[in-house]
């Protein structure tokens, strides 16, 4: 049998008569620390061991309360044990939790009694009445917690003026620095409480005392900081609301699908442009997209931005087994395995389902090094690169030969073997369309596949065909603003220019590097 009982926040007026009652009886009792203000007095009741040398052994406190609890079970296994933890055994107690779950593996019985807990002690410090709502986050653990500033917040563990700072800087994420906050130690123990109030941005000052009982408590902000998804959901719920904006009310997925591909380009364009400022900007509106979309499938009874967030969670999980699961997988393996995993999640049988699933209107340049990279990943590819650069030479003169055919050689192809004057004279109109229609179809068709081998010499050579065109743009508008301020000055226009003329300035522009 084990029991685990409450030691109270800190006063022995607080501890439980059971938990009294449980301590004075047992022959063996252990404290998972003696740092507690009733230790002393506990001393007068029973007799005890502390647990303290785990904390000595352990640099992690995951690896402490683990063993903590790994030895509380092996010594229930042949007597009944004490097993006494500060405040209440059910807030804020991970080793309480753990070691229920390792006694019933070993079908060893479990009785929790309880005392005051210290954020009954801080209600009371406080005068804060717990119906008002608030939420418990343990210090060490803010990084992933969710912090809504909307209710009151209680952050325990605050041990001292490093874990103070760290805090302190988390929360002025989500606070304004000004945000009072209130330092509380001693909660509930005579003579020994203390509290004190300092705006958010003066928490970790040098004379702010910190110590194991010491907890941080944040009210709910008056100046709202919109920082979290969540306030977005809020903010488009009241603008799609029946007393909301007229336009964004009429806005359906369809009407704006257009509005995500500019607001991704805008954030290109910023990235592009190492702006982070814009940068900043254009992910809000790319959020805004994603929220505006979630709202309408709400309001549809569709979908909602949890089952989207749950999506894509999942997904992401199960795509990286290697790091969710136990699979070994390097990483020369990992893009095939991608690719696997996504054939499985679409139901597909084969390569080519997943290379058309590629989306239609996503630029060609992108989209083709998709289809090459998807080819390549299961060996369709070229072992030498030289044979790439072949595959270029090929193209191009293949280009040559599409923008060579004479109307001959098209008359000559098309009537082998007939009366191809006769021919001439019924269809000479019909047969001139036919063959500028052919020729032009026939360039772009070899066009087609040149750019196509581009972009595959282009993924050889680890380059990005869309940057690489950009930067080519970039350097034509730059050159060319270059001529038209010399054809300025010159004052003469560019219909008075000879070609002659504009390519001097633009040998300039080279040369200047522009």
């Amino acid at each position: 049998m084990i029991n685990i009982v409450g030691l109270g926040p800190g006063d022995l007026s607080l501890i439980s008569y059971g938990a009294i009652e449980g301590l004075k009886n047992s022959k063996k009792v252990f404290l998972r620390t003696e740092k507690h203000p009733v230790v002393k007095d506990l001393e007068k009741l029973t007799k005890f061991e502390s647990l303290d040398h785990f904390y000595d052994e352990n640099d992690d406190f995951d690896d402490v309360y683990r063993k903590i609890s790994e030895f509380i079970v092996e010594e229930g296994k042949s007597e009944d044990v004490v097993y006494a933890v500060p405040g209440h055994p059910r807030v804020a107690e991970k080793t309480v939790d753990m070691i229920e779950k390792l006694a019933k593996e070993n079908n060893i019985d479990v009785d929790v009694v309880a005392s005051m807990s210290f954020v009954d002690a801080m209600f009371e410090a406080l005068a804060f009445d717990p119906s008002n709502g608030f939420r418990l986050v343990d210090a060490f653990e803010m990084q992933t917690s969710y912090i809504d500033t909307d209710i009151n917040l209680i952050v325990t563990q605050v041990y001292d003026e490093f874990i103070a700072s760290e805090v302190k800087l988390y929360l002025m994420d989500r606070y304004d620095d000004e945000q009072e906050v209130y330092i509380v130690r001693g909660a509930g123990i005579k003579g020994e409480e203390f509290i004190k109030k300092v705006r958010l941005c003066e928490l970790d000052w040098a004379e702010n005392e910190f110590d194991y009982l010491t907890s941080l408590y944040v009210p709910k902000v008056e100046n709202k900081k919109y920082n979290t998804v969540h306030d977005l959901e809020l903010i488009m719920d009241k603008l799609r609301a029946p007393d909301g904006c007229d336009w964004d009310k009429k806005q359906t997925h369809e009407s704006l699908k257009n509005s995500v591909i500019e607001e991704a380009y805008e954030l290109y364009n910023a990235i592009e442009n190492d702006d982070i400022d814009e940068m900043i900007e254009e992910l809000g509106d790319v959020l805004l997209q994603v929220i505006f979309h979630c709202q309408i499938g709400k309001e549809e009874g569709m979908f909602d931005l949890g089952e989207v967030a749950n999506g894509i969670c999942t997904k992401l999980i199960t795509r990286h087994p290697h790091i969710f699961g136990d699979a070994n997988i390097n990483r020369e393996e990992f893009e095939k395995t991608w690719e696997e995993i996504k054939k499985k999640e679409k139901g597909e049988s084969t390569i080519t389902e997943g290379i058309k699933r590629i989306p239609v209107y996503l630029p060609a340049l992108m989209k083709a090094e998709k289809v090459q990279h998807k080819a390549a990943l299961v060996g369709f590819d070229w072992d030498d690169i030289y044979d790439v650069f072949s595959k270029v030479e090929e193209e191009y003169e293949e280009v040559r030969e599409a923008y060579e055919l004479d109307f001959a050689g098209f008359i000559a192809d098309k009537y082998a073997g007939e009366d191809v004057l006769e021919k001439i004279k019924e269809e000479n109109l019909e047969l001139l369309d036919e063959y500028h229609t052919l020729k032009i179809q026939y360039i772009k068709e070899e066009l087609g596949d040149l750019l196509f081998s581009i972009v595959n010499l282009a993924r050889f050579l680890d380059v990005d065909t869309t940057e690489a065109l950009n930067g080519t743009i970039d350097k034509f508008v730059n050159r060319f603003g270059f001529v038209e301020e010399k054809v300025i000055e010159s004052g003469k226009t560019f219909d008075e220019m000879s070609l002659e003329e504009m390519d001097k300035f633009w040998d300039q522009a080279k040369e200047l590097e522009i």
